[in-house]
């Protein structure tokens, strides 16, 4: 079985540091971006399993990012877990069908259990 493939997306690159050597020790396939755009890009040309995306960046927003992923055929059906350090922003999320969605700061166990809850309805 091959390693699914996960593509995180976030502006704060010790951050994404952190989160790619976890999934990277539990098995998965990490491919980061440091921008919404850099993001977009890497997206379409890896199409990832699963998306885990900042909701505030600079350039181009996590809000913004999504719904561009949303508008082209080939990223619109991949799952997407904001990250946010707004917990009041859940009922945004609930409406543009986010499968899930972490308040930073957050616990690096429930990050990866709610990664693999995702990963699992998809298949």
């Amino acid at each position: 079985m091959s390693k699914k493939k996960i593509l995180i997306v976030d502006d704060e690159v010790d951050l994404v540091e952190l989160i790619k050597i976890r999934l990277e020790a539990n098995n998965y396939e990490v491919i980061t971006a440091n921008s919404g755009l850099e993001g977009l890009s890497k997206a379409t040309s890896e199409v990832p399993d699963l998306i885990v995306l900042d909701i505030g960046m600079a350039e181009m927003d996590g809000y913004t990012a999504l719904q561009k992923l949303r508008e082209e055929e080939i990223t619109k059906e991949i799952p997407v877990i904001m990250l946010t350090a707004y917990a009041k922003m859940q009922p945004l999320f609930e409406t543009e069908g986010i499968s899930d969605y972490i308040v930073k700061p957050f616990d690096p166990q429930d990050f990866l259990v709610r990664v693999e809850k995702v990963l699992k309805k998809e298949t």
